[in-house]
């Protein structure tokens, strides 16, 4: 009581008034350190850039290849600030798409399929000549639910016209919004009879074109599936590309149920987004007796949260599987891939929040068995995004669309310094074509096969 008499309180209450800025300053300070950290972790600032990891068997084609395809040996260097994560490549290319996307101008083409339904793709031709002199058209499969019009798709046939490939792009059965279905059925992970028609009309309309398949995502695991399902697929077929894809349905499922790299989140986002589609084709989904969907399926897929829940109550019955396992593993290119025989390049991204880590053994076990295929592995990417820059602004070509051209543009002249200028363009072509004068395939490739 006498040190407060004394006054002895108030200078301790003085001595504490005068520690606590200090104080304060090193909360801030501690707080700012501890939020630039969670950045640094976050953005992966600190992972320097690196050439991709590149899977192969020592063949003089691969080796040709490689030489060639600079871009597949030299260090992939994405915006600094912001294009090592996978998150926000991924996010910035499903939101924003491209920077200064341009719009090339194509032919819409309407193709009857047997089954009523009606198939579109979009035709854009070459802009120059190909530095071969040859007739070369790029067959493309776009990604989940997506079409022509998108931007990333935009952007690839655009660089690609420019450098004398003419596109043909491929619209996802049920995908364009202005476009009716004709039959009770959408497109699903592995169903290849629209892309193979597709590719029938343009063999038939071009008798002297070469053809080379690329897939995105989705589109990867149908291109890869359609060349391997029959050897007749791969007549014309220089080469194919195959990115950011997940190879095998069966057991990417339980990986995308998981919370790992938000991956549960981004299930939800395609979920939904999937949903949205199936219900704007209700009326053609249900409209048609021959329809294997009920109202029953309609109300079990207002409530799925996950894409594995709308394939078993919905996708599986367009070609009527009996459970969701049998849809996968028929649906998958896993089981298809080995029969392949033209030069395949797949590429994947380490930080792919949508492609689990363990799914990418089967690209480069397959690399290591198989003398055509290479395997590229990104350390940063994304999904489908590869965006190149120097600090924050991202250019308007991203790496991979500069890497599916110049491995295109390598095997062309590959090819055209292999054969014999006067004989055809390729030695394939002598066996003739399979399709009927309609331009649809004498048989059906089967979807169980």
């Amino acid at each position: 009581m006498a040190s407060l008499a004394d006054g002895g309180g108030g200078e301790g209450i003085t001595a504490l008034g005068s520690e606590l800025p200090a104080m304060f300053d090193g909360v801030k300070m501690a707080a700012l350190a501890t939020v630039l950290y969670v950045i640094m972790r976050c953005l992966n600032l600190k992972s320097p850039p690196s050439p991709p990891e590149v899977s192969h068997q020592d063949t003089p084609l691969t080796r040709y290849l490689l030489k060639c395809c600079p871009l597949l040996t030299k260090e992939y260097i994405p915006p600094l600030l912001w294009g090592k994560s996978g998150h926000i490549q991924t996010a910035l290319y499903g939101k924003v798409g491209r920077v200064g996307t341009p719009t090339p101008r194509g032919v819409r083409k309407l193709l009857p399929m047997h089954d009523g339904a009606t198939a579109s793709f979009d035709l854009f031709e070459a802009l120059v000549e190909h530095r071969t002199g040859d007739d070369i058209t790029m067959v493309i499969c776009p990604g989940f639910a997506n079409h022509s019009g998108n931007v990333y798709i935009r952007t690839f046939v655009d660089h690609s016209q420019r450098q004398g490939y003419r596109c043909a792009v491929l619209n996802h059965l049920g995908a364009l919004p202005d476009m009716e279905l004709t039959a009770p059925r959408m497109f699903t992970y592995g169903c290849t009879w629209e892309f193979a028609a597709m590719v029938s009309y343009v063999k038939q309309a071009f008798p002297g074109t070469l053809l080379v398949a690329v897939g995105f995502s989705l589109g990867g695991n149908i291109v890869c599936k359609f060349l391997g399902e029959d050897p007749a697929n791969q007549e014309r077929v220089l080469c194919c590309v195959s990115v950011c894809q997940g190879y095998s349905a069966l057991r990417a499922q339980e990986t995308f149920l998981q919370w790992d790299q938000c991956r549960r989140l981004y299930n939800f986002v395609l979920t939904e987004k999937l949903k949205k589609l199936i219900l704007s084709h209700r009326e053609s989904l249900l409209g048609v007796t021959s329809s294997n969907i009920s109202d029953g399926d309609l109300s079990r897929l207002c409530a799925a949260t996950s894409i594995t829940q709308i394939d078993d109550s919905i996708m599986r019955k367009f070609h009527g599987y009996s459970s969701l396992d049998e849809y996968y593993k028929q649906e998958s290119c896993v089981r298809y891939m080995h029969k392949v025989s033209v030069p395949l390049l797949l590429m994947n991204s380490s930080d792919d929040p949508l492609v689990h880590r363990s799914l990418l053994a089967i690209p480069r076990t397959l690399s290591e068995k198989m003398p055509n295929v290479i395997f590229a592995l990104t350390q940063h990417g994304g999904h489908l995004g590869f965006f190149e820059g120097a600090v924050l602004f991202p250019q308007p070509l991203t790496w991979m669309d500069k890497v599916i051209v110049e491995f295109a543009d390598a095997i062309c002249h590959w090819e055209s310094n292999r054969l014999p200028r006067h004989a055809a363009t390729c030695p394939d072509l002598s066996l003739g074509c399979t399709e009927r004068a309609e331009g649809m395939p004498a048989a059906w490739p089967s979807i169980s096969a």
